[in-house]
């Protein structure tokens, strides 16, 4: 876990809102601890932690497990290359529309409507094909490959796009390794339930 970023455990998301009115603007990003079936620990889930992240100008980086009861989810402000999805377009729509989206939130919107990265959201994830040299790195680890079968359409155009905005070989070899790691632990860029098939069975989620 990214040692410079620190753990957030709130409440609820009217307490992570809270949190972001004061820290949105300086603070790096948080690990922000979110409930999973059958836990105490928080009331706060993926989807209304996101929803707030996006009012403040904040987006969801890659979730990782704490225990049984609860996940990390990395939380950081938007960079100003980062891609929008087609579904967190759609979402500001609904919290501008709502009344939640804030200055901060607004100005992110703003600059990716400037930039193309607005309209591209919606145009990205129908058309964009996987880079040879990921498909390569991908087959020839069949869990990775398994787990890339499986991925809902925003995380198969997230490593799309990832590996697609590196340039560099070596740099694009190691992001790419990594992405292959990732995908063979059973991990995603976003949180999915569904996972591949084991031993003919389905297993739960999909």
């Amino acid at each position: 876990m990214s040692a410079e970023l620190e753990e957030l455990l709130v409440k609820d998301a009217a307490e992570w809102r809270t949190w972001l009115e004061s820290n949105h603007a300086h603070s790096p990003g948080v690990w922000l601890v979110l409930h999973k079936k059958g836990g105490a620990v928080t009331e706060l889930d993926y989807e209304a932690a996101l929803n707030e992240a996006l009012c403040f100008g904040w987006i969801d980086g890659q979730g990782r497990r704490r225990d049984d009861g609860s996940s990390f989810q990395r939380m950081t402000r938007r960079g100003p290359k980062s891609a929008w999805s087609a579904r967190n377009v759609d979402r500001v729509g609904r919290l501008e529309a709502d009344g939640k989206m804030t200055a901060a939130g607004r100005a992110a919107v703003d600059a990716a409507k400037a930039d193309g990265r607005w309209e591209a959201a919606y145009s990205g994830q129908a058309t964009a094909e996987v880079p040879a040299d990921l498909a390569a790195a991908i087959a020839a680890v069949p869990a990775a490959q398994a787990m890339f079968d499986v991925l809902t359409s925003v995380n198969r155009y997230a490593l799309i796009y990832r590996t697609n905005s590196v340039k560099q070989p070596a740099t694009r070899a190691r992001k790419i390794a990594g992405f292959v790691d990732m995908l063979a632990r059973g991990e995603t860029p976003y949180p999915q339930k569904k996972r591949p098939q084991r031993e003919g069975k389905i297993e739960p989620g999909q």
